[in-house]
C-alpha cells in the first residue's frame, strides 16, 4: 500500500507537538495562486490544499527546510530580502545566469548561453543568453527581462541590490533578444558576479509580471514564477512546509536542457521541530534528506538500514562545503567597535573545547576568513603562516603578543582521538580533516587587553564595562539546534562564560532580519561572506565590507553584517575590480592583502569550515553524490539540487 503524503505531515507534527510543543499539525495549506494577470497581486489562499493527502510516497522526495520555520510563508519577493529562499526557491524553482557547483569545482551556465565578455577596461560586458527557456507560467524568457530586473532594482531603493547596480550600472540594454549589455560607471572585471549564484545572487524578474506592479518592494510575487524544472503546489500558511511540483514543460527549463528530466514529481521542504522529530521521520522513511547533529548522525546509522552519510567512514561528514563559520560582532556597537575587545574575546576561546561543543571535533580549523579546503590552503591559508606567525598584538604598557598557534590543529587530533574516533595518521589528510593552525588560548592576555580599555572586575570576577555596568553577551542565532550559527553560539557561550562574562545564547526565528538591520551585538552569522569555493578570487568575501554597502543601523545592509569597513579594505577591493581574473597570482595577491587587513581588525572570529551531518535514506531515491561518487554539490537547499534531480533514481519501493 502506497504511503501518502499526509501521513508524513500528521506524523511529523504529532511527534513535533509531544517533543516541543511547538508546532501545529499542517491542516489547512496555500495552493498555489493562479498566476496574476500584470499589476495585479496574487493573494495567498488560505483554504485547504485538495492534492495535500494525495502526493505518492514514491514519487515525491522529503528533505527538511535549512533555515527553519518560514517567517512570511506567502511571500516570495526574494529582493527585497531573506524569505527563506531554501525552502524551494532558489534550489527549485529559479534558474541563476551562473552557478557555482563547488563539489565540482564547475560554473553552469543557466539562463547565460556561455561567459561574460568585457572590454579592455572592464567598463563594458555583454552576456549570452540561453535560447528556447521558459518561464513556468509558458511565457519566453529574453533579454528584456534581465534589461527590466536591472532598471527596477535601480529605481526602487527597498530592494537590496539596489545599491549595488546604482554603484556600478550606468545603462542596461538588449541589442537582441538573447544578448544583454551593460555599461558599467567604473571598472569592475567582477559585476557579472552579481548574477553567480553561489548562495544567493541577483535573481531575473520575469518582466511579463512584474512591470505593471505599482508597488514592486511590497510585492509578494504569489506564486512565484522561475525558470527552473519545478513551480509551485502548495505552502502551509503557518510556514511549516512548501510542496513543488515537476513542471510537465521541464525541457524548457535549463535544467532539463543540460541533464534531462528530475525524477522526483514533487518535491516537499518541511520543517522539524526538532531533532527527535527529525530522527523518527527518517527512521519510518517519512524525511529522504536530513541535516543532523553529530549524534544524531549516529543514531540514524545504527537504526536505519537503508540510511547513510555523505562519507562511508569516520567523520563521515560533508567537509568540502566553502563556508567559514565563526562569531561575528556588531562592530557600530560598544563595545565591538573596539578591536582590542574583539582580539580579547577571540583569545578567551580554548578551541579544543569549543570544537567538541560545537562539532564533535569534526570540522577543519582555519585562522582567516576563508575555510581550509579546496585551493584555500595552498594559495592563501600556508602562504600566510609566516606572516600569522609575526603577527603582533599590542596588549598595552608596552607588552606584545603573538597569537597564532601553528599546531592548534594538532589539539582538535587529540580530542578525536580520545573520543574514539579512528582518526588518520597521514600529514596531508590530517591538515585536510583539521586544517593549518588557530589561535592560542589566553585568558591571562586577554584580560591584559580589556584592562586596556578601561574594562574591569567586581568581586565576585564577573567582567564589568568601562562605565562599571555588568557585561551581558547575547550571542544570537537561529534556532535550528544542528545548524553552525546556533552550535557556534553555544560554544562560545560556555567559553565567555568560563572567562567571567554573562554570556547567553539568543535563537530567534527573527535571526535574519534581525542580523540585517544591526539588532544584536554578537551573532552566530559567518564571520565573513563565503567565498566562490572554486578558484582562487575572494573578490565575493572581500567585497561584503565595502563601505558602499554599510548601512545605519536600523535599515538593512546590503553589505556584511558586521558593518565594518575600512579604508584599506576599500583599496582591495578597487584593486580586485581592476585586475582580470584569469590573472592568478595577481588575484591570490590581492586576496591574501585583503585577509590579513581583515586578520588584524578581526570582525568576526573565523572558527571551522561548514561540515554537513546529512543523512540519506535510500528507501525511495538512490544515487545520492556521497564522497565516493561526488557529481555535484551534495545539499538540497542549495542551488544546483535542482541539478541532483535528473541523477536520483527511484527505487520503485511502494
Amino acid at each position: 500500500m502506497r504511503r501518502r503524503l499526509m501521513f508524513l505531515l500528521g506524523l511529523l507534527m504529532m511527534v513535533s507537538l509531544l517533543l516541543s510543543a511547538c508546532a501545529p499539525a499542517p491542516q489547512a495549506g496555500a495552493p498555489a495562486a493562479e498566476a496574476p494577470a500584470a499589476g495585479e497581486q496574487a493573494a495567498a489562499a488560505e483554504q485547504p490544499s485538495a492534492g495535500l493527502g494525495d502526493l505518492p510516497r514514491n514519487e515525491t522526495l522529503i528533505a527538511e527546510i535549512l533555515t527553519g520555520r518560514v517567517g512570511s510563508p506567502s511571500n516570495f519577493n526574494e529582493w527585497v530580502g531573506w524569505k527563506w529562499r531554501d525552502r524551494g526557491m532558489q534550489n527549485l524553482a529559479n534558474e541563476p545566469l551562473w552557478s557555482v557547483d563547488f563539489a565540482t569545482g564547475e560554473i553552469i551556465p543557466g539562463l547565460a548561453a556561455g561567459d561574460p565578455d568585457y572590454n579592455d577596461d572592464f567598463t563594458a560586458v555583454t552576456i549570452p543568453l540561453r535560447e528556447g527557456v521558459l518561464w513556468s507560467d509558458g511565457e519566453p524568457f529574453t533579454a528584456a527581462d534581465v534589461v527590466f530586473t536591472v532598471e527596477t532594482l535601480k529605481a526602487n531603493e527597498g530592494f537590496n541590490a539596489n545599491s549595488f547596480f546604482v554603484e556600478n550600472v550606468k545603462s542596461v540594454s538588449a541589442p537582441d533578444d538573447y544578448t544583454v549589455a551593460f555599461e558599467l560607471n567604473i571598472p569592475n572585471s567582477r559585476f557579472h558576479t552579481t548574477f553567480l549564484d553561489r548562495w544567493g545572487s541577483t535573481w531575473i524578474m520575469p518582466k511579463h509580471i512584474w512591470e505593471s506592479v505599482e508597488d514592486p518592494v511590497n510585492f509578494e510575487f504569489n506564486p512565484f514564477v522561475g525558470a527552473g524544472p519545478y513551480k509551485l503546489h502548495s505552502y502551509d500558511p503557518s510556514g511549516f512546509w512548501t510542496i513543488w511540483e515537476k513542471r510537465t514543460d521541464w525541457d524548457k527549463s535549463p535544467t532539463g536542457m543540460m541533464f534531462g528530466e528530475p525524477k522526483p514529481k514533487y518535491i516537499v521542504f518541511q520543517y522539524f521541530a526538532d531533532e527527535g522529530s527529525k530522527i523518527l521521520a527518517q527512521l519510518t522513511h517519512q524525511a529522504d534528506v536530513l541535516g543532523v547533529s553529530s549524534d544524531g548522525l549516529q543514531a540514524v546509522l545504527q537504526q536505519c538500514d537503508t540510511c547513510r552519510a555523505y562519507r562511508q567512514d569516520w567523520p563521515y561528514v560533508v567537509n568540502n562545503d566553502p563556508a567559514q563559520t565563526g562569531l561575528t560582532f556588531n562592530t557600530v556597537r560598544a563595545p565591538y567597535d573596539n578591536k582590542d575587545v574583539r582580539w580579547a574575546l577571540l583569545l578567551a576561546i580554548d578551541i579544543a573545547d569549543y570544537m567538541g561543543i560545537a562539532v564533535d571535533g569534526t570540522g577543519a580549523l582555519s585562522p582567516v576568513h576563508i575555510p581550509s579546503l579546496s585551493n584555500y590552503p595552498k594559495d592563501f591559508i600556508k602562504p600566510m603562516i609566516p606572516w600569522l606567525e609575526e603577527f603582533t598584538l599590542d596588549i598595552g604598557n608596552g607588552e606584545t603578543f603573538q597569537p597564532f598557534d601553528v599546531n592548534a590543529s594538532q589539539r582538535i587530533v587529540e580530542y578525536a582521538t580520545g573520543r574514539g574516533h579512528e582518526v588518520p595518521t597521514d600529514p596531508d589528510e590530517l591538515g585536510s580533516l583539521f586544517g593549518y593552525g588557530w589561535y592560542k588560548y589566553a585568558p591571562d592576555v586577554a584580560e591584559k587587553l580589556l584592562v586596556k580599555n578601561g574594562f574591569s572586575k567586581n568581586a565576585d570576577g564577573k567582567w564589568l564595562l568601562p562605565d562599571g555596568e555588568p557585561w551581558k553577551i547575547a550571542c544570537m542565532s537561529g534556532t535550528v539546534a544542528v545548524n553552525h550559527g546556533f552550535r557556534n553560539c553555544a560554544a562560545a557561550v560556555q567559553a565567555w562564560k568560563r572567562f567571567g562574562i554573562d554570556a547567553s545564547a539568543y535563537p530567534t526565528e527573527a535571526n535574519a532580519s534581525l542580523n540585517g538591520t544591526g539588532d544584536f551585538d554578537v551573532s552566530g552569522d559567518w564571520p565573513a561572506q563565503e567565498p566562490w569555493g572554486a578558484g582562487p578570487d575572494l573578490y565575493r568575501v572581500l567585497n561584503h565590507y565595502n563601505s558602499e554597502y554599510v548601512k545605519p543601523l536600523g535599515d538593512t545592509t546590503n553589505g556584511h553584517v558586521s558593518r565594518w569597513s575600512s579604508p584599506e579594505m576599500d583599496a582591495v577591493i578597487e584593486k580586485l575590480r581592476n585586475t582580470d581574473p584569469t590573472d592568478y597570482q595577481a588575484t591570490v595577491d590581492a586576496g591574501i592583502e585583503g585577509l590579513k587587513i581583515a586578520v588584524t581588525e578581526m570582525p568576526g572570529i573565523p572558527t571551522y569550515g561548514y561540515v554537513g551531518f546529512v543523512t540519506w535514506d535510500e528507501q525511495y531515491w538512490t544515487n545520492w553524490p556521497g564522497a565516493e561518487n561526488p557529481y555535484t554539490q551534495p545539499y538540497t537547499h542549495w542551488g544546483p539540487f535542482k541539478y541532483m534531480t535528473p541523477f536520483l533514481e527511484p527505487t520503485g519501493a511502494e
